[in-house]
């Protein structure tokens, strides 16, 4: 029950000061577009990094990875490298909401609020 009541005060203080509130958001974001996850697969034929706003913002592929479109059965060869690049760009997006959902528990320090849950789309 304090426990609960703990957590009214602190969500009463966090709405009674909507521009502190919004400066702590804004900060956030910025702390968040700066920092960035790599997802790889293939054994890191392929690497994914997407920045704290879920946005790709860089891909590679191993030199060995593209040679292989070189040769014959490359429509197959292309099909692996798509579903590589899909599995890593998964991986660099489910880092990244893991690290916002961190940075989000930041702004809301102890307080349980269960209606934030999967705010960022994780599962």
């Amino acid at each position: 029950m304090f426990d609960q009541l703990k957590n009214l005060k602190g969500l009463a203080s966090m709405l009674g000061n909507p521009s502190g509130m919004r400066e702590k958001l804004e900060q956030i974001q910025r702390e968040l577009e700066k920092m960035t996850a790599e997802g790889d697969a293939g054994a890191g034929a392929v690497r994914v990094t997407v920045n704290g706003k879920l946005r790709v913002v860089s891909m590679q592929l191993e030199p060995a990875l593209i040679a292989t479109l070189a040769g014959e059965g490359a429509d197959a060869d292309r099909e692996m490298i798509e579903d590589l690049i899909l599995a890593a760009t998964n991986d660099a997006l489910q880092q990244a909401q893991q690290m916002a959902a961190g940075q989000l528990g930041k702004l809301t320090g102890e307080l349980d609020l269960p209606a934030l849950d999967g705010l960022l789309g994780g599962d």
